[in-house]
């Protein structure tokens, strides 16, 4: 693969929406593959001074999923969601709750399409409401987005 920027852009389309989109150096399969296996996952999700363990992982409509950080601290965040659609392996729909806010449940919609030898992934967030959406981008969304996607370039990068 090449060492070719990749290109990252976080836009929200519509008053409920985000919308991320990020080609990573990697064929499909392998960012497939780090979207839902549960070794990967943990190498890549969350903030970078803080551990992920995948406490539940259902890989299936109707399927739950449950991730927690550990920050260096011990205080823990978990995450959890129900999958709504899983198409291996260019889509995923499932519902994204921070449980530290229970009751603001989005819905993410994951797309992954060939693009070369690389993978473009966009990323459909859908809130209730305007609100709920401008406090996920206050309380620092963008931020984890951008760690955890450098994460994956580097793991990526070792398992190429």
């Amino acid at each position: 693969m090449s060492s070719r920027p990749q290109m990252h852009v976080l836009s929200t389309p519509g008053p409920r929406e985000i919308l991320t989109e990020r080609v990573f150096d990697a064929p499909l399969e392998r960012v497939w593959a780090a979207w839902t296996d549960p070794a990967l996952i943990v190498r890549w999700w969350g903030l970078r001074d803080t551990e992920t363990r995948v406490e539940e992982l259902d890989l299936r409509p109707g399927g739950r999923w449950r991730f927690v950080e550990r920050n260096q601290n011990g205080s823990e965040a978990a995450f959890r969601g129900v999958y709504r659609e899983v198409r291996a392996p260019t889509r995923l729909v499932y519902t994204f709750e921070y449980e530290g806010w229970p009751g603001k449940v989005l819905v993410d919609t994951v797309e992954l399409e060939k693009s070369g030898g690389a993978t473009r992934v966009l990323v459909h967030s859908l809130f209730h409401t305007t609100e709920e959406r401008d406090g996920m981008i206050e309380a620092g969304m963008e931020k984890g987005l951008v760690q955890g996607y450098e994460a994956l370039d580097e793991l990526f990068a070792e398992i190429a």
